[in-house]
């Protein structure tokens, strides 16, 4: 088994130099990359770290715990309104590794960069003594002073959700309790359909353009709706409207919605959805919506935010919905 686990640096030469790409990375064969800004730009820099059995299975495909590691950071750049240019990855492996699992991971990683035109350009390897762990920090870079902060939204903007909400967090529910699907009556396809969607998420990079033209506020959602839109509420010293039934919600989550209300609410904002959250003016609205779906990449208008003091109230047609705010995902 040993001979099926090359040293460090032969690891590094066989499995990660071919996704390096970028001139600044050097190849892998220096102690740090050197990355030069492009001028009237500034860089971005996010960062995730990613455990087994916390953020993903420790028995899921290798391509898809790369992909997910990956995209989970693209979204944070794609919310600031940056392109990604490059990322560092740091992998500490589990006891048992294998060169079959570490070609697999790096095939998933490779797809990503071609996918979303990023590069690797450094990193770290170690050995762990408690499981499979992944930390990348991903770099975009974005117009000099035109990254677009969380801390923005005025009173009179229009919120805006990318995708659908609350799938991630029913996938995980569904991986937890392989009863989940059947006692609540989702039928083969939704429950496929939260499984992947829990796996793999679909980082809105297209988007990036158009946050910064248009957006005054923006973040991505993963620790869920409500938790996040209060995110955005704080910082911007405003309130934050959401209409529940314009939330955009997959087949799935609509069954659920009416089926079970209380485990709907729970996914509702469950986190894991790693969609972006927009405040745009009201009269730039219409255009943002029209030029995001000419991109592939469709925004559903969901609430609005209005004068207050960092608070979300959720709506009902109209009617407030108790709902705590506090029940995201958190680590502690």
């Amino acid at each position: 088994m040993a001979a099926d686990r090359p040293g460090e640096f032969e690891l590094i030469k066989r499995f990660f130099a071919p996704l390096a790409k970028d001139p600044g990375s050097l190849g892998l064969t220096d102690d740090a990359a050197v990355l030069k800004p492009r001028p009237d730009f500034d860089l971005v820099l996010t960062k995730d770290v990613l455990a087994a059995n916390v953020h993903f299975f420790a028995e899921d495909a290798p391509e898809a715990i790369a992909a997910k590691s990956l995209r989970v950071n693209l979204s944070d750049l794609a919310a600031k309104g940056a392109t990604p240019r490059g990322y560092l990855l740091g992998i500490a492996l589990p006891k048992g590794w294998t060169a079959d699992w570490l070609e697999r991971f790096c095939k998933g990683l490779a797809a990503d960069q071609a996918a979303y035109d990023i590069q690797l350009l450094g990193g770290d390897t170690i050995r762990s003594s408690n499981g499979l762990q992944i930390s990348i920090t991903a770099i975009g870079e974005v117009p000099s002073g035109h990254a677009v902060r969380r801390c923005g939204a005025k009173a009179g903007d229009i919120l805006f959700a990318t995708g659908t909400i609350g799938d991630a967090a029913a996938g995980l529910k569904a991986r937890l309790d392989r009863g989940f699907a059947s006692t609540a009556g989702l039928a083969a396809s939704g429950e496929a359909h939260i499984l992947d969607r829990y796996l793999l998420p679909r980082p809105r990079t297209r988007l990036a353009p158009l946050i910064v033209k248009y957006a005054n506020a923006s973040m991505d959602i993963s620790d869920g709706l409500l938790s996040d839109a209060g995110h955005m509420a704080s910082a911007s010293s405003s309130t934050i409207q959401i209409n529940l039934e314009s939330v955009p919600l997959s087949p799935a989550l609509t069954y659920l919605k009416s089926a079970a209300p209380d485990v709907f609410f729970a996914c509702l904002n469950g986190g894991d959805d790693y969609e972006i959250l927009v405040s745009v003016p009201e009269a730039v609205s219409q255009a943002f919506s029209a030029a995001a779906s000419g991109l592939g990449c469709p925004v559903t208008a969901v609430g609005r935010v209005v004068d207050g003091e960092g608070a979300v109230k959720l709506l009902d047609n109209g009617v407030p919905v108790s709902a705590d705010l506090q029940n995201g995902f958190r680590h502690f």
